[in-house]
Parts: C-alpha cells; sequence; structure tokens
C-alpha cells in the first residue's frame, strides 16, 4: 500500500485478507514497524479475517513529522484509518506502543471496538527509573548515530537472545531511528490506569515470559481492572516482542480470541 493521508499526516499501512469476519488492526512496538507481524497477519488472513497493520508516526515508511504527538493522537489516526478504509467496527490491537494506541483508541471510540488485543503493553506512564534510562538512550542515538553500544543492549530487550535481533540491529542502521517526536511522545505519555474500567469489550492479554521493558504486575493491573479481560498469557521463553520470536506461540491465543469473538 502506498502512503495515505490521514488526519493531515502521511501513513503507512497493509491491507490483507477478506471481508467475511472482523477486520483486525495491529499496531507495532517502538523501534519496530508493521512488519513485525507478518506471521499473524498470513495466519489470520487465511482464516479470512481482514488484518490492517500500520506504521506509527517517525517509523517504518511512515513520517513523524515536526509537530509534536501524542499516543491520544495516534489513536486518531488508528480511527482515521478505519474511516480511511470504510471499517465500522475492528478488533483493535497491539505491542507496547501499539498497545498504548489501542487503549486510547478504545477509550475515544467504544463503539467502534469490539475487542483489544493487548501484548506486552500497559496503561500506566513511564516509570522513574525507566524516563531515565530511555532519555539515556534516545540522547545516547542521537550524538552517536546507531553504533552497536547502543543497538545491541536495545536488541537483547526487545528481541532477546533470538537471530531476529541481529536482523533489527541492520534495520537500525539503514532506517531513520524513532527519535524527536515520536521518543518524546513515548517519554512524556500519560497514565491512564484510573479509566481502565471504561474499557467494556473482551481484551485479550499476553506478554513475553522474559519481557524486562513491562513489568508484570502492570499486565496483570489490566487483567484485574478491565471488566472482560482475559487471565494474562504467557508466551514461555519470549522477550518484549513475542510475534516476532515465537510466532506460532503468539497466533494461537490470538486465533483462539478472535474465532470466540466471531461465533458470539
Amino acid at each position: 500500500m502506498p502512503l495515505s493521508r490521514i488526519n493531515g499526516h502521511d501513513l503507512y499501512f497493509a491491507d490483507t485478507g477478506g471481508d467475511d469476519r472482523p477486520a483486525v488492526l495491529l499496531g507495532h512496538g517502538f523501534f519496530l514497524d508493521h512488519t513485525m507481524f507478518t506471521a499473524q497477519a498470513e495466519a489470520l488472513s487465511a482464516r479470512g479475517y481482514r488484518v490492517v497493520t500500520w506504521d506509527a508516526r517517525g517509523h517504518g515508511d511512515t513520517p513523524a513529522g515536526d509537530t509534536p504527538f501524542t499516543y491520544w493522537d495516534t489513536a486518531n489516526d488508528l480511527i482515521g484509518l478505519l474511516d480511511h478504509l470504510g471499517i465500522q467496527h475492528a478488533v483493535v490491537g497491539g505491542l507496547s506502543q501499539g498497545g498504548f494506541t489501542a487503549l486510547r483508541t478504545a477509550l475515544l471510540a467504544p463503539n467502534r471496538v469490539t475487542g483489544l488485543l493487548l501484548l506486552d503493553t500497559e496503561a500506566h506512564s513511564l516509570s522513574d527509573a525507566d524516563l531515565r534510562d530511555y532519555t539515556a538512550l534516545f540522547d545516547g542515538l542521537a550524538a552517536q548515530g546507531p553504533v552497536d553500544e547502543l543497538l545491541v543492549p536495545l536488541s537483547q530487550q526487545i528481541i532477546g537472545d533470538h537471530p531476529q535481533a541481529a536482523h533489527w540491529r541492520q534495520r537500525w542502521k539503514t532506517s531513520p531511528l524513532p527519535l524527536g517526536t515520536p521518543a518524546r511522545c513515548l517519554l512524556e505519555r500519560d497514565d491512564i490506569t484510573a479509566r481502565a474500567g471504561e474499557i467494556t469489550c473482551p481484551t485479550l492479554l499476553l506478554r513475553g515470559s522474559k519481557d524486562v521493558s513491562i513489568p508484570r504486575e502492570r499486565m496483570e493491573f489490566l487483567a484485574s481492572a478491565i471488566p472482560q479481560a482475559s487471565p494474562l498469557h504467557e508466551v514461555d521463553g519470549a522477550a518484549h516482542a513475542p510475534p516476532v520470536t515465537h510466532p506460532e506461540e503468539t497466533t494461537s491465543p490470538l486465533v483462539s480470541f478472535l474465532d470466540s469473538l466471531d461465533h458470539r
């Protein structure tokens, strides 16, 4: 798909599958892009689901722009994408920052979100320690560029000990990094824990058992706060990006959850 104009910004997306089952929109994590869901898009579209994966501002083929934005703005981007595609209702999901956006989309447009897929994400703002560490990382990348000294530990945190770590390090060396406005969006995101109980749609919760980016207790909070949340599923051995490193183990609970919604 080419870039499309959504809410005054260029946005890249890939649209896969048919129209005989519900639409599923998936948002990627920070430093990643829509291709992280390639395996899930293929599996779900083979089952008749329409799967839309998209690049958030400053990632993949979607430019960041110079105007500061928040995850409420990216949620409005997602709602604008639904309008652009003529999709009235959809299951919305994402990993990490994709989940930050999905949560806010469900709050902004509850009548259009029929289910949530929340992977390695949270409703909290950054802790003081994470704010300090991520600020140092972004400052280092801005000053030194994509050097192995910074990229190796970053890839270990996101991907873990997996061959895909080398793939993403190479991507980061050859593509613009999400610094500037995307980094500011991540660092300054607001806490929406007080509003989690407003989300009434069925919600799947999934995390990698070795994820160090999002503490387990923050996903357990979502399990207790969202009325129709599932128990927390864990992908054994996965770090922060189970769809990339453990595609089958991630896709299976997604399929079960979506099929259960489709048969309601």
